[in-house]
Order: structure tokens, then C-alpha cells, then sequence
């Protein structure tokens, strides 16, 4: 009786083992075949497409593999909460001002930006943003993209700090809105030949020749050095011949000189608008 219950199990064993090696060589044909294979990840079936056919039985799967792209671009303090992983969030406990987010760099003013002459510090578009900030629908024939873009082509060519050139205009526009004596179809960016409530002073054909104006006009104030190209500042040589060697450096020492009476001129161009530029 004993030897007939050995008998059975070993019969009942062998059997288990061949309707095994009958799935698994089943399943084997199935994969081969291109049928989808299901994995485990993390306590969860994924169906295997294409994206992920090279996983094999028992390979481990980054559970990002299968995080939709966009989250998965995001930095740590970007995901939302469900989307961080256990160790993000045990960081996130331990240290929370890693996961603040980032606070836009606020430049601070320095002595060279007292100086007529120099590189730009703020971007075109802080210029821009501060623009359209404080007037959304300004006056203007080109977009204001492409104004600023004049701006720092030209500031770049000639040394004029374009970023405070462009706050000298915002100054002297009201934010190209205009509404006193000079008008947008001057493409006359800083008052050039306005001497009087009644006098329009400079036109120019296109907004590159009012900015190229605006820049030379600078120039001829703080450099005894000629543009490299065709002066159009129709005013250029009549302050040239006025100071011989002698230059003006600041934005200050435009106070009385390119307005009159112009107190405070060239620190109003500073503390008024280039300063809300640079922390736009």
C-alpha cells in the first residue's frame, strides 16, 4: 500500500512538470510569435508594446519608463505631489527649500550703470516685458520685439548701453504713448530737434533710422569717435563741434543738456524706468 502511494505522487509530480514545460514552452512559442508578454512592475501588470518589447521575465522596470513624458521632464519641485517618487518625497520633507521653486534673478545696479558707454545688463526681453508691462498696446510701427532688437544692434555697434538707450525712450514716449508734440509716425525716439511745444522736430523714414538716430545723438555726446556708418542724427554735428575733446560719461551729466531745465534727467532715465527694466 505504501509503495502504491510513493508510486502516485512520483506520477502525480512528473505530471505537474510536463504540463509545465507545456506553458512555459506555450508561452515561449506565444512571445516568438509577437504576442504581447505582461510584466510586473511595481505590484501592477504592464502590457509590453513596442516601446517596451526588450523587457524580458524578470528584468526590473524604471517605473519612469512608463511616466507620461511631460512630468517626467520636470524638475523635483515642478512634479506635482503624486508624481514624485518615495525617496523625492522623503526629500521633500527633509529638505522643503529644495523643492521651492525657482525665484527669477533680481540683477542689482552697479557703478557702470551710471556710464553712457558699456555692454548691455538686461536681457531684450526684460525690455520688452517691462514695455508692454506698463503699456500692452504702445505706439509703435514695428512689434516691440524688433525695436529693442534695433536697439542692442545698434548699442552693440557703436558701444551705447543699449538696455538704457531703450529706458531713455520709454522716458521720453511715456511708454510710446505719446500725446505731446512729437508723434509715432516720426519714428523719433528721444525727442531729436524738439526744442519747443511747437517744434516736431526729426523725422525718420523707418523705426532702424529712429533708433540709429537716438543712438548716434549719444554718441556724439559721450565719444569723440564717428559712427561706423552713415550719420543720420540730424543733430550729430552741431553737438560734436560744441565739445571738441570733450565727452560726457554718465547718464547724468545729461541733466540740463538733453532737456532743459532737466533736473534729475539722467537719474529719473535710471531709478525710473532703467531700474524696473532690470528687475522685470
Amino acid at each position: 500500500m505504501r509503495g502504491k502511494r510513493l508510486l502516485s505522487v512520483v506520477a502525480c509530480s512528473l505530471s505537474f512538470l510536463f504540463f509545465a514545460g507545456i506553458g512555459s514552452a506555450d508561452a515561449a512559442t506565444g512571445r516568438q510569435a509577437g504576442q504581447p508578454e505582461d510584466v510586473r512592475v511595481s505590484g501592477r501588470t504592464v502590457v509590453n508594446t513596442d516601446r517596451h518589447k526588450s523587457l524580458r521575465s524578470g528584468d526590473v522596470m524604471d517605473r519612469n519608463e512608463v511616466a507620461d513624458e511631460g512630468v517626467e521632464a520636470m524638475s523635483a519641485a515642478e512634479k506635482p505631489e503624486k508624481a514624485l517618487s518615495l525617496q523625492e518625497r522623503i526629500q521633500r520633507i527633509l529638505h522643503p527649500e529644495d523643492f521651492m521653486p525657482p525665484k527669477p534673478a533680481v540683477v542689482a545696479m552697479s557703478n557702470d550703470d551710471n556710464m553712457i558707454m558699456g555692454g548691455a545688463v538686461a536681457t531684450q526681453e526684460q525690455c520688452v516685458r517691462y514695455l508692454l508691462r506698463n503699456n500692452p498696446y504702445p505706439k509703435l510701427n514695428v512689434s516691440p520685439q524688433e525695436l529693442v532688437a534695433y536697439y542692442y544692434e545698434e548699442g552693440s555697434r557703436t558701444g551705447i548701453r543699449p538696455d538704457i538707450a531703450f529706458a531713455q525712450a520709454l522716458k521720453e514716449t511715456g511708454y510710446f504713448r505719446y500725446g505731446g508734440t512729437v508723434v509715432p509716425a516720426q519714428n523719433n525716439y528721444c525727442g531729436l530737434g524738439t526744442t519747443s511745444a511747437t517744434v516736431r522736430g526729426a523725422y525718420f523714414a523707418t523705426p532702424r533710422l529712429g533708433v540709429k538716430a537716438h543712438i548716434q545723438h549719444l554718441l556724439a555726446y559721450a565719444s569723440t569717435e564717428k559712427p561706423d556708418d552713415n550719420i543720420v542724427d540730424p543733430r550729430y554735428d552741431l553737438v560734436r563741434n560744441s565739445y571738441g575733446e570733450k565727452t560726457l560719461t554718465r547718464w547724468q551729466d545729461l541733466n540740463g543738456r538733453w532737456a532743459v531745465p532737466g533736473v534729475g534727467y539722467g537719474q529719473s532715465i535710471l531709478n525710473d524706468y532703467y531700474k524696473g527694466i532690470i528687475n522685470s
